[in-house]
Parts: structure tokens; sequence; C-alpha cells
């Protein structure tokens, strides 16, 4: 299975993502989400690095280890094929940003958003609203999300981080067939990519990097 996917990707770095405006021949890039309202947009800057090396070593997909911050608001988000966004605290998103938005996901663009504690109230309600025709669910323990490269036998994200201690949970939103969104919540895999900011055990720190490699594998390999 990890062989099958890494091949997919190997073959089909571009064709897969048609958001992209500009990007060069050799890897493309993605972004970190800047975003109003006093949020920690910015926290664990090496999270997003670390994990983007650790893709590149087990599979070779044509990415850049490197990443942007864009505005939401910003045209300059479809230049990029994979949104991350994370925080502890307030996120505020106007009319104009959220119409923008919708048009990176209904034009081939995903989001992942990582509840990095405190983050979980401000912003499932802007996730639930980006596309208020269309659920917002609990991925089932079968998704294909939990088992493209590496196995997540209990069907979930790992538990990176403490939180209030509830089970880890992802949910995801669908747009014309397609997964366009996921959201982790009791997880906190970024704190496990931080891996440089943030102590965690060896293997926590492995089961985070390994379910952002199945996210990244997923994402780009269903347009």
């Amino acid at each position: 299975m990890k062989h099958l996917f890494a091949i997919l990707i190997f073959i089909l770095p571009f064709a897969l993502v048609p958001v992209l405006e500009a990007q060069n021949n050799e890897e493309f890039k993605i972004a970190r989400i800047q975003y109003r309202g006093g949020g920690d947009w910015y926290s664990s800057p090496t999270a997003l690095t670390n994990m983007l090396n650790f893709l590149k070593e087990e599979v070779p997909v044509r990415v850049s280890s490197r990443y942007d911050d864009v505005q939401l608001g910003s045209r300059d988000i479809f230049n990029y094929p994979f949104l991350f966004m994370t925080g502890h605290g307030n996120i505020s998103v106007n009319d104009a940003e959220m119409e923008n938005l919708r048009n990176y996901l209904e034009n081939g663009g995903f989001l992942y958003v990582d509840d990095d504690y405190g983050f979980d109230q401000y912003v499932r309600p802007i996730l639930e609203n980006i596309f208020p025709d269309e659920e917002f669910f609990e991925l089932p323990a079968d998704h294909p999300i939990y088992n493209i490269v590496y196995e997540f036998p209990e069907g979930r994200p790992p538990k990176v981080h403490e939180h209030d201690g509830e089970p880890p949970q992802a949910f995801a939103v669908y747009r014309n067939g397609r997964m366009v969104l996921l959201y982790t919540y009791e997880s906190n895999p970024a704190d496990g990519w931080a891996y440089d900011e943030h102590p965690n055990p060896d293997e926590v720190i492995q089961a985070a990097l390994r379910f952002g490699v199945n996210l990244l594998v997923y994402a780009l390999t269903h347009p």
C-alpha cells in the first residue's frame, strides 16, 4: 500500500491539484493561514517544516520543505494545493475571506485545521459554516486517511496532546464528492510535528508524523 501511493504521487505531482495558479516545475509548496482575531496563527513554526521533511523521506513527492504564510483573504491561497491552520485562541473571518476560502476549496484546494487547544470554540462554528449545506461529520474508522500509507487500526488520529483528556477526533467536510476540509480535535498532530519545540515521547512523534503523511498523501491524490 505504501509503495503504491508513493509511486502515484511521484508520477502525478501536479495533475491532482487543479487549484495551483503559480508554482515552479520542480517542487510545489503548501501554506500556513494567517488569520485575524488575535489568535496565534504563527504557533509552532517548525511543525510544517519537520513534517514535510519526514514526508519527503517516506515518499518521493516533489514538495518543498519550506512553506509560505498567506492571509486568508488573499488571492495567493490559490497558489497552494494544501493550506494549514492552527492556533490556541480567537479567529475572525469576514464575508470576503469566507467567500475566498469557499472558492479555493471548490476549485481543488484542501484545508487542514488542527486545534492546538483553546481554538475549537472559535474555529468550529466557522468551519461548519463554510459550506452550510454540507455535513460537518466525524470520519468513520475505516476511512482511507487511516490506512492509505500507515495503519491507524483504531480508526482515529493520534492522541498527541492531552488537552481535556477526551478521545481524539477528526472531522471532515466534503464538497462535490471530494473531501475539502479536515479538522483534528483533541489530537494535535502539529504538536508532535514540532518535536524540536515540544517534548513528546518518540512513539507519539512518529504517530503524529505518520498521520501527517497519510493526510497529505490522501489530500493530494483525491482531486
